[in-house]
């Protein structure tokens, strides 16, 4: 299920989250339901961009609303920058205190030519390694380079640790796609309750 006119209502045991974030430069509103079925509510103004956020809902069985009015007639930049920021930022509510999540999580993911491994710590700290060498500057309406962007956002407000690569591509479209599918299936793993470890928190420092 994808784009329904309203947001469901999260369970009483759900982990989620609403976030706003309002500056000079972009305004965004915010919901996401961690425990989710991949619904997705998306209006960032960049078409390309909304299709690789549907992803993220979709293959992470998370539900999404983004609504984001940014200074596109500058360019994207502050409206992926600050989408990411604001994920990030809700995903760390969220997820609280990570009482027994599994909290790693890798994916590799293929479309044609194209293949991308995530992989993602949900550590508390922030650290991003990106390796895509797109083939072009832009998708549609999307510059490439905000891919980046985004991710660092994401990165330093959810307080995780993410390494992305490229493994092969020769299409933009199909690099930024596995990517941000792969990432999806990455947090899809991490997020997910491991019944053995209860209510313990994933580390021998008993934080994350």
């Amino acid at each position: 299920m994808t784009n329904p006119s309203t947001f469901p209502t999260p369970g009483p045991t759900d982990r989620a989250a609403d976030v706003q974030r309002n500056t000079n430069e972009t305004q965004i509103s915010l919901r996401v339901n961690l425990d989710g079925t991949g619904v997705s509510i998306l209006s960032t103004g960049i078409g390309f961009f909304d299709h690789m956020l549907d992803q993220i809902a979709r293959h992470g069985l998370i539900d999404l609303e983004i609504q984001a009015k940014g200074d596109l007639h500058i360019d994207g930049h502050h409206t992926v920058e600050d989408v990411g920021i604001t994920l990030g930022q809700a995903f760390a509510k969220a997820v609280g205190d990570k009482k027994g999540i599994r909290r790693y999580g890798h994916a590799y993911v293929p479309l044609d030519e194209a293949l991308s491994r995530v992989v993602i710590d949900f550590s508390g700290r922030p650290g991003l390694h990106m390796r895509v060498p797109f083939k072009a500057g832009t998708i549609g309406a999307f510059d490439t380079q905000l891919t980046y962007e985004f991710f660092q956002g994401f990165v330093n407000h959810a307080g995780v640790t993410l390494h992305i690569d490229n493994l092969h591509g020769e299409n933009a479209h199909h690099q930024a796609e596995t990517v941000f599918k792969a990432f999806a299936r990455a947090l899809r793993a991490a997020l997910e309750r491991d019944p053995r470890m209860g209510d313990v928190i994933p580390s021998t420092k008993g934080s994350l």
